[in-house]
């Protein structure tokens, strides 16, 4: 990295190093006089005249060891601004908790977290950046080493009630407060087929245990583990070894959306300081867009990682540009992201309720100048790099449209599990008209739908019916309702390939009658594309 820092530079690099020295905030220690530009009502421009003989300054952050905030805490980045007088202190405090409390006691100026995290911890600060979220990086892993007929989520009733027969109870391991936790909230709030409660919940320290613990043989210990969520460079290594990879974060793309956030007296008291703190981390996301190498270089020395590890971290890993970012805050995207998740949180008796005003959470007014200046950068290498520009107009990302599938394609593709349909999708009596429940039911489900990349996820809807009358209209009357959900889903926005499927009474829930009404049914059944 070149020496040389023209003085533009000079504050914004300042500003990513902060100013806390001995756990205690110096941004309200030090007076306009002695620093020119720090003052509240003065001009930020002013503040580059700051002289670089001074003791160094810091501004500390707190996170973990995820790759994702490996650009907070890189050496090289580290040393050009020690060498304009400033110092970056990221610190470790895995404790997310703990995270929260030290912002809000004054001990920090920022923290980096996941947004479900944010919203369970509930920091005094905003979200002022979005930093990254996870395409693949985290993922349900199945034991199908162990158990070879784990091959998605409907098959693990079976599996839970064999292990309860014999007085077991399976296990499924993942690191606490961490995105695997999350996803495995996930799990149970939207498929009918998981329960937490079925199991046994071994919460480690690191992906690396439950992983361990995932490859243990059978009866090894206490409690056989059938299910871990990991992330990478792990998920890469089950998939090499044959487990099965059952719904991971490319599926969902938003689940997991790691966050920048400032405490309120940062924002209050500097406004200008925290504009140049993420005008020079965006231009640093930008540098690494062009040139995907050098951050993939910065990865592997901040983990310790081989290439080959740094490269699954990478691809599992999306960053926001500033102007995505600043369309995430703007266009409603983020408040609907918060929604989802405080939903999912709610369910899981995490929150006690959703937040009833989410853009009172987050900010985007201190986005403005680094997303005008990825603007000024999309101009310039539109005409010679139009795919580096949509990079960093978040466009590649956003371009997710399902692929053209034949019916057959989709009814064979492996099953993840199926959607909890919270609610009836009622029709009249041997009728394939919704009712007005069902089309409320519905309206539920594709917003539920609609959170699933098109890319990797298609959906089968299945209609099922009671014994009553003849197979042949059962079998017409079940397709007919089937395709009916499925017109009204697409009317709904939902764009993934979706195909119609009628079981008439073919396939009656276990344990109860064939003529009973309970069995008339529609499943909504994720399955994943290859």
């Amino acid at each position: 990295m070149s020496k040389r820092i023209d003085p533009a530079l000079a504050l914004t690099l300042l500003i990513t190093t902060g100013l806390i020295v001995g756990g205690i905030s110096l941004l309200s220690r030090f007076t306009p006089e002695l620093m020119p530009g720090l003052g509240v009502q003065s001009n930020p421009a002013d503040s580059k005249r700051w002289n670089s003989d001074r003791s160094l300054a810091q501004l500390t952050i707190l996170g973990d060891t995820f790759s994702g905030y490996s650009t907070f805490r890189y050496g090289p980045f580290q040393d050009a601004l020690k060498e304009i007088g400033l110092a970056l202190s990221y610190e470790d405090e895995f404790d997310q908790a703990a995270r929260a409390e030290r912002l809000n006691r004054g001990e920090t100026d920022l923290i980096v977290t996941t947004l479900d995290q944010f919203l369970q911890q509930q920091p005094q600060g905003q979200i002022v950046g979005l930093i990254d979220r996870t395409v693949g990086a985290d993922a349900v892993v199945l034991n199908t080493k162990q158990y070879p007929n784990l091959k998605s989520l409907l098959d693990l009733n079976q599996l839970v009630q064999q292990a309860r027969s014999q007085g077991k109870r399976l296990g499924i391991a993942f690191a606490g407060d961490t995105p695997s936790e999350y996803l495995s909230l996930v799990l149970d709030t939207k498929f009918e087929a998981f329960n937490l409660s079925d199991f046994e919940v071994i919460r480690v320290a690191d992906a690396s245990e439950a992983w361990e613990l995932l490859q243990a043989p059978a009866g090894s210990s206490d409690v056989d583990v059938a299910i871990a969520v990991i992330w990478e460079p792990y998920v890469t290594q089950a998939r090499q070894q044959g487990y099965t990879v059952v719904l991971s974060s490319q599926d969902a793309p938003g689940a997991i959306v790691d966050v920048l956030v400032a405490s309120e007296r940062l924002i209050q008291s500097q406004p200008g300081l925290l504009s140049e703190l993420l005008e020079a981390y965006y231009r640093r996301i930008d540098a690494n867009m062009r040139d995907s190498a050098q951050l993939q270089a910065q990865i592997a020395e901040d983990g310790e990682l081989s290439p080959t590890d740094a490269a699954s971290v990478l691809q599992g890993i999306e960053f926001f540009t500033a102007i995505e970012a600043q369309a995430w805050f703007n266009d409603g995207i983020l408040e609907r992201r918060i929604g989802s998740t405080a939903a999912v949180l709610t369910l899981a008796g995490r929150l006690t309720e959703v937040p009833q005003n989410p853009t009172a959470l987050f900010s985007s007014e201190f986005i403005t100048r680094a997303a005008n200046n990825t603007q000024t950068l999309i101009e310039l290498v539109r005409a010679d790099n139009p795919e580096l520009a949509d990079r960093l107009a978040g466009q590649e990302s956003a371009a997710r449209v399902a692929n053209a599938l034949e019916n057959s394609q989709i009814q064979a593709a492996p099953d993840i599990g199926n959607l909890e349909v919270k609610g009836d999708v009622g029709f009249g009596v041997s009728s394939a008209q919704l009712t007005a429940t069902g089309q409320q039911t519905l309206n539920q489900l594709a917003q539920e739908i609609q959170e699933f990349n098109t890319q990797t996820v298609a959906v089968r809807v299945i209609g099922h019916t009671s014994q009553t009358g003849t197979a042949s209209l059962n079998q017409a009357l079940s397709q007919q309702r089937a395709q009916v959900v499925v017109n009204y889903l697409r009317n709904q926005g939902v764009q993934h390939s979706i195909v119609a499927e009628g079981k008439g009474f073919s396939e009656p829930l276990p344990g109860i009658a064939a003529t009973d009404a309970r069995n008339q049914r529609t499943e909504i059944r994720l399955v994943r594309l290859n």
